[in-house]
């Protein structure tokens, strides 16, 4: 069993949508890749993302339209006028004012545009064609399914796949084969723009991989109803002869939520995925890990028991818990796959049995800084108690800012974090840093906004909303050079 972290490590948490431009959305074109220059500077040697792929109604990458398939939006136009597959009059207009915060709408219209220009250019050369053959080879198994998935959608105008037409929403054979001979090019399209996504996407990869940086991806434990995947593998889910879930998940109620969090997204049908011994599981980790070189795997406890909710119902107050797969899924996974380099999200309703199954595969768990300091003196968040196999968080993308965590604590919270730092409270988001850096965990990492030490203006994401998130971006001048050499020494300082 190879451990996850062979030496100390420690990184930031910044999803590439957040990366600086005048394009409305960050991007995988030279902004990422002085961002990864930072990182060398910084003494960092983990850049954690959010997942990657196309995202839907809510523009959540935890709700995205397929469980392999890149983000259009993320494409770099800039790399495609590099490499002639864009003329200059075709890059999106910048704007100074499309810096502040990612404006969804407009940079999904705009990486239409100009990727439906550089696949018009494509199809005039052959310069790439054997290379764009053998990438569709390589990922038959899900590209052709989502191509012509995501034709389909366009042709209803957008709308869910439930909401399709219904010998398309079936899947019938017949109307599908008629489709594909009358949208054969627009098909070929959303093939292209995968192609364009994993070749600029690998290309980041590598040289972050060559400045010793390592990529820790996100994967979801589940995927959105309307999504490829649900669609062309309905077997793999617990759905009604219509389509629909007979339950989705989601997490009970607590003292955060007194009525839960009702996810929506369709409970998969485990014992046929057992049958076919785990095979989508399998190949989805081995795509992710083809991508990147750690996963953060959200929900984790759901792969021991997961919290189902009837279809129906409008709150998450009257779910059960039902026993995931277990170790058995790990077990095929690494019987396949060998050692997992897996950082398990163990958040929320951890019960023994929980622990056990993570112990089992010895997967690093996640801590996080903010929920050290309240009264409980059996916290399991306080730096003490952590084990080496672990990974720190001051925050995560769920969370406030360590700065917004602060000003809005209670008195006690604030009293009992500051006496633990030592602090007089000037400082307190690199206090924080310092905390997690100096700690025994194996890895540590901070996002963005606490480098920045910013207030609860930079929040991420809300859980349990739909608007107002996901919209922060990071500017170079937020980051002056005192903050990169301070942060490169604590590095130094604590060993990592």
């Amino acid at each position: 069993m190879t451990k996850v972290f062979s030496r100390r490590a420690s990184g930031v948490l910044l999803h590439p949508t957040s990366l600086p431009g005048a394009n409305g959305i960050g991007n995988l074109g030279l902004e990422a890749y002085r961002f990864v220059d930072f990182l060398q500077a910084a003494g960092q040697s983990l850049w954690q993302v959010l997942p990657l792929g196309p995202t839907g109604f809510g523009n959540s990458p935890y709700s995205g339209l397929s469980a392999f398939a890149g983000n259009p939006s993320l494409i770099s136009p800039e790399k495609l006028y590099q490499e002639g597959l864009l003329r200059k009059d075709e890059l999106p207009e910048l704007s100074e004012r499309l810096q502040d915060s990612v404006d969804f709408a407009r940079s999904k219209g705009e990486s239409d545009r100009f990727l439906r220009s550089a696949f018009r250019h494509f199809l005039e050369t052959d310069r790439w064609r054997d290379d764009y053959k053998r990438f569709c080879g390589h990922h038959g198994t899900w590209l052709d399914e989502f191509a012509l998935y995501m034709a389909l959608k366009e042709a209803h105008h957008e709308r869910a796949w439930t909401d399709w037409a219904d010998e398309y929403a079936r899947g019938d054979k017949g109307a599908i084969s008629d489709f594909v001979s009358r949208f054969g090019e627009e098909i070929e399209f959303h093939k292209f723009v995968q192609y364009v996504f994993f070749h600029q996407w690998q290309a980041l990869k590598a040289y972050a991989n060559e400045k010793g940086i390592q990529i820790i991806g996100d994967l979801p434990i589940y995927v959105a109803m309307d999504s490829a995947d649900t669609w062309g593998r309905r077997e793999l889910f617990r759905l009604d002869q219509r389509g629909l879930p007979l339950e989705v998940g989601g997490v009970p109620p607590d003292y955060f939520n007194a009525k839960g969090q009702l996810w929506g997204n369709p409970i998969y049908d485990w014992e046929s995925m057992a049958r076919t011994g785990y095979r989508w599981w399998i190949e989805r980790i081995r795509h992710t890990l083809s991508m990147v070189d750690l996963i953060r795997l959200d929900h984790f406890r759901g792969f021991e028991a997961y919290y189902a909710i009837p279809y129906e119902d409008e709150t998450a107050e009257k779910g059960i818990w039902r026993k995931g797969p277990g170790a058995a899924l790990f077990q095929a996974l690494e019987q396949e796959l060998g050692s997992l380099p897996l950082i398990v999200e163990d958040l929320g309703v951890i019960t023994p049995e929980v622990v056990q199954l993570r112990e089992q595969f010895a997967y690093p768990g996640i801590k996080v800084l903010q929920f050290a300091f309240d009264s409980n003196e059996d916290n399991d968040f306080i730096p003490y108690r952590y084990p080496n196999n672990c990974v720190v968080y001051t925050g995560t993308h769920d969370n406030d800012t360590t700065r917004g965590w602060f000003d809005q604590a209670s008195s006690s919270d604030r009293a009992h974090a500051l006496e633990y730092l030592n602090s007089d409270g000037q400082d307190v988001v690199w206090d924080f840093i310092r905390l997690a850096l100096s700690s025994v965990a194996d890895a540590a990492v901070f996002p963005m906004q606490d480098i920045l030490s910013l207030d609860s203006g930079a929040r991420f994401n809300f859980p349990g909303t739909t608007d107002g998130n996901w919209l922060w971006r990071f500017q170079w001048p937020m980051l002056p050079e005192r903050l990169v050499v301070k942060l490169a020494r604590l590095t130094k300082l604590y060993g990592r």
